[in-house]
Order: structure tokens, then sequence, then C-alpha cells
């Protein structure tokens, strides 16, 4: 019998890096600049780093309590909160997907804007019809069940990393100043611990963005030696990606004042390359970010439709969202994943900043999902949880940590946002109500009829706040 190679240690963990390591990071300099200075992107970086890796140590908990339960944050959400709620998990997840789609495309516009003006920031007109050939461009190739080979993994996974590691470099030895860099330590004014907490605030929806995929993780375990070694892996690959993120972070503030950082054009990790060695710079990046976009676009296209197709397969969304192609391509799934980014792509282009407003957006959607999973892994950990047997005071500090990071990020989010997420929460739970009645079945139970109401009333409001500009995007 063919037996699944085993692979060492730190082979895991780059795959772990690999997975984790999207077009976000390229836009860390220029966000973090233009909220805080440097202790507070220390503190932010600090913060993240502890609340996403209690997070990993639930995955991991979770992948080995409840290894039934193989469908993820969808699964975790319904087996501890009931068949709806596993649902508006799932279909946040997938939307947050989609908006995530839609920072890539974004910043590919912001790119090219810096050769073509009509570009301009990734959401004119121009930017979102070329983004709008690429979104049905893709559709028609997934559909045709376009593999990802090997090589095309590993081209994309350079294309992300080799322009990083040279603008570390690069930075660190050539553009790293001393004096600009003090002067950038609270972000170029005098200290001023009473406006650090709003500062910080308003870096903490990029973190999750970055962040995203860490639960994808485990899904390495079957290739590894033993189980000991896919949490060395996942805690390694975890720990050189924040390292990897936090730097590009810190020495950007050596390159030039805060304000010029915070308003250079994105990629601002191209920006800052640009201001230390010229317009080569810029280019060197931007090839690398696009390349690496075009394969995390269609990683996370495919994703996102997994999701839903496996909602379906549960019978938690309705049948058609279960069909595949001859090719066995879940087709309805990712039509309806093609759908959602085309029409969040043109709402960027009443944006103000096109990319930010992705970007806050896509984190705010996978908060719920996040609380839910740490919920249930803090419900299985305490007393009254249903298998007591494989409780630990390890998982339920871990529980504990990650439940009180993830509400904390939800506060921190702000109103506006989450607020807005349930113009898409709401009319999702038509989906849920679909499948209900093809079964036959009750489409909501009293608590479940309750959260139903909340979100339209909600969702209600955001619109209203819109329409009225008491929300601006």
């Amino acid at each position: 019998m063919h037996q699944t190679r085993k692979l060492p240690v730190l082979v895991l963990a780059g795959m772990v890096v690999g997975s984790m390591v999207g077009a976000g990071v390229f836009s860390l300099p220029g966000t973090f600049a233009g909220a805080t200075g440097v202790v507070g992107a220390v503190v932010a970086w600090t913060l993240a780093g502890a609340g996403m890796l209690a997070l990993v140590f639930v995955f991991q908990r979770l992948a080995v309590r409840r290894p039934e339960l193989d469908s993820g944050i969808y699964a975790y959400a319904k087996a501890g909160f009931g068949d709806y709620v596993g649902f508006f998990s799932a279909f946040g997840y997938w939307a947050s997907g989609c908006a995530g789609n839609v920072t890539y495309l974004v910043l590919i516009g912001s790119t090219l804007g810096a050769l073509f003006p009509a570009f301009g920031s990734g959401n004119t007109i121009v930017a979102v019809a070329v983004s709008s050939i690429l979104v049905w461009g893709f559709h028609v190739l997934i559909r045709r069940g376009v593999p990802q080979a090997a090589f095309i993994n590993t081209i994309v996974a350079v294309a992300k990393v080799l322009p990083l590691l040279v603008f570390l470099v690069v930075v660190a030895t050539v553009g790293f100043s001393w004096g600009t860099f003090s002067r950038n330590l609270w972000g170029g004014g005098a200290p001023d611990l009473g406006s650090l907490g709003g500062q910080i605030q308003q870096t903490l929806l990029l973190t999750v963005f970055v962040f995203l995929g860490v639960e994808g993780a485990s899904v390495y375990s079957r290739y590894a030696k033993s189980r000991r070694d896919v949490g060395r892996a996942t805690l390694l690959g975890f720990l050189s990606v924040l390292c990897l993120f936090a730097a590009i972070t810190i020495l950007s503030y050596g390159v030039a004042p805060r304000a010029a950082i915070g308003g250079m054009r994105e990629p601002s990790v191209a920006s800052v390359l640009e201001a230390v060695v010229g317009p080569w710079g810029y280019a060197f990046i931007s090839v690398g970010l696009v390349v690496s976009v075009l394969g995390a676009y269609l990683s996370w296209t495919l994703m996102a439709s997994e999701v839903l197709f496996a909602a379906a397969r549960n019978e938690d969304a309705p049948r058609f969202l279960a069909r595949t192609s001859a090719r066995g391509v879940p087709a309805s799934s990712i039509l309806l994943t093609s759908l959602l980014v085309q029409a969040l792509l043109i709402v960027t282009l009443f944006a103000t900043d096109a990319f930010r407003f992705a970007v806050s957006l896509c984190s705010s959607l996978a908060l719920i999902p996040y609380v839910l999973t740490a919920g249930y892994a803090l419900k299985l950990e305490t007393p009254a949880g249903d298998d007591p047997d494989g409780r630990s005071g390890r998982g339920l500090t871990a529980a504990v940590l990650a439940t009180v990071y993830t509400l904390f990020l939800v506060v921190a989010a702000g109103p506006q946002y989450l607020l807005m997420t349930f113009i898409i929460y709401a009319p999702g739970t038509v989906l849920f109500a679909l499948a209900r009645r093809e079964r036959g079945l009750r489409v909501f139970r009293p608590f479940e009829a309750a959260l139903c109401a909340l979100a339209v009333l909600l969702a209600v409001a955001a619109v209203i706040a819109l329409a009225t500009g008491l929300v601006r995007i």
C-alpha cells in the first residue's frame, strides 16, 4: 500500500508559513504608520500574536478532541450552538473569503495605478472593469477544473516570500535611520499613553486580516511523523510569520516620517522600498505581489466555495449549492462566490479608501466565526462540557484566552464595519430557510428566530446609517 510521505518539522513549518503569508503583508507599513508609531505597533503585534496563538491552540485541540468534525469553523459553531448558528458561521466565513478576494483585486489595481493613472487607487471605473474581467476569467478556469499544480504553488510561494526578504535586507542595511526611527517612536509627537489605545485599535482589524487562514495549519497533520510534530510545526510556523510581519512593520519606521509612510500608495511595502532604492524597488515588489495575489485569489475562491459546498452537503444550505460539474467542481458555490466578489467590487467605487474598506469588511466578517469557535472550545473545556474525560487546564486556558481575545476584537472593530456585515449576513438567512424547507423541517427554533430578527434589524439599521451618512465607507 502506498504510504503518505512523512515530512520533518522544519518542512511542515514551511508549509504553515506558505499558507499564512498573503497579500495583507504588502500593506502593513502604510496601515500601521497611518494609525500609530513604533510603540503602538509593538504593543499591537504583541496583543495580536498572543491572541492568535491562543486561537491556534484552540484549533489544534478541537482537531484532536473532535476529529469527526471535518468542516472546520462551520462544524464547530454548529456542534456548539445549533444548525442556524452553524450556518451563520459558514456564511460569514464564506463572505469573509469573498471580501478578502476584493482586497487582492483592489491591491492589484492600486499597484497598476502607479504606471497607469486610470487605475487610481484600485477603485476607479477602469480598475473595477479590469478586476471584473479577472473575476469571471478565474471563474471560467475554476469551473473547468484547473488543478493547482505543485509548480504553480512553488512559483507563488517564491514570488511572495523573496521580495519580502529582499525588502527586509535592503531596509535594514541601507535605508534604516535611527534618527528617523526614534522620532517615530510615538508617531512623531510627544509620548502619550492616553491616545495609545485608540491608535492600537485602528491596527487590530488588519492583524486579523493578515492572520486569516491560521486555522488551516492543521490540514498538514497527515504529513507529520507524529501529532507532536504538528504542534511544533504550527508553533514554529506561526512565530516565524509573526516575526516577519512585525519586522516589516517596525523597520519601515526607520525609512521616513510616520505621516509620510501612512500616506504612501498601496502596496506600501513597495512604496517604502522605492523610497530607499528608487523606482526599481516599487517594480520589484509589485511583480511579486501580482503573482502572489493571483495565486491567493485562486486558493481563496476554492476555499470559500468549499465552505458553502460543505454546508450544502450537510443539508444546512440549499441542495443546489452541493451540485458539482462533470469535473467534480462545486459549480453553484463558485458562481455564488464570484457574484458576491463582483457585487463588493462595485461597492468599492463608492469607498473613500477601497483597500481599507475591503480589509475591514473581510476581518469583521471573520470575527463572528472565530468567536463561535473559541466559544465552542470554552464550552467543551468547562465542567458542563459533554466530554469530561478530555478536559485539561491547558485547554481551558487556551479557550479562555481565545474567547477573550476574539470578543475584544469585536469591540475593537467598532460598530461601523460590524454593523455593515449584517447587510450580508441577514440575506444569507434565506439560504438556510430554503434548506430547512427542502428537508421539511421547521425553519427556526425560538432562540434562532430571535437571532434572525436581530440580524435583520441590524441590517436595516446599517442601510439607514449608510443612506443618511451616519456611516461612511
